[in-house]
């Protein structure tokens, strides 16, 4: 750690190691042109303390211990075959260029990973394919190609606030968004609906995971 309490991790390959970002008072920085495989995460910083820039992951695991919240950095990293545990909140993943104007941000991609075992809410995919991906199950459900599917879910009767908050502004999502998941209590709680009402309406439609 240097005097501004940096930690960086950057301009090499590590292998089957467990690295724990766990002290409050550091900023990790993962890159750029770092390549972690087959290494265990632990995270348990907040997102403004963790900064991904040009980061490849391979068949990592990644072990959130405090809740992940608002973290576009997941942009500017390569995931591959990776695993995801803990609770990830307002998170994006993928190839989404646009979203900065930074080289690192060109860099961002997911394929084949794995967030059954992750409790996901607001988070995007972008730029990606979904089939190669595990979502996780209910009470999380994804909406698959949300916007290209938008004009059949708004002929669906949704319950509360549901439809007008979230549905009626699907296409307002990047053009680049493939995926969307939510968590169905905290959806509801804020919607004024339940999760088993909204979940009867999510069963009439061929275009969710949950």
């Amino acid at each position: 750690m240097d005097w501004l309490g940096n930690v960086v991790f950057e301009e090499r390959e590590i292998e089957n190691e467990r690295l724990e970002l766990t002290d409050k008072e550091a900023n990790y920085i993962l890159g750029p042109n770092l390549t972690l495989k087959n290494c265990t995460l632990v995270l348990k910083v907040p997102a403004r303390r963790l900064s991904l820039k040009q980061a490849r992951f391979i068949d990592c695991t990644f072990e959130v211990k405090q809740e992940l919240k608002n973290d576009q950095g997941w942009l500017a990293a390569s995931l591959k075959g990776c695993r995801f545990k803990g609770r990830l909140s307002g998170c994006d993943f993928g190839h989404w260029p646009e979203y900065f104007d930074l080289p690192w941000y060109q860099f961002g991609a997911i394929e084949d990973c794995d967030f059954s075992e992750a409790r996901l809410d607001g988070c995007r995919f972008m730029g990606c394919d979904p089939r190669t991906l595990r979502f996780p199950k209910w009470p999380c459900f994804t909406f698959l190609d949300p916007i290209g599917r938008a004009p059949e879910l708004r002929r669906g009767k949704w319950p509360g606030l549901f439809g007008r908050v979230v549905v009626d502004e699907l296409h307002n999502q990047p053009p680049s968004t493939v995926a969307l998941t939510k968590y169905a209590p905290a959806v509801a709680k804020k919607l004024e609906t339940t999760p088993e009402e909204l979940r009867a309406v999510i069963e009439q439609f061929d275009c969710f995971v949950y």
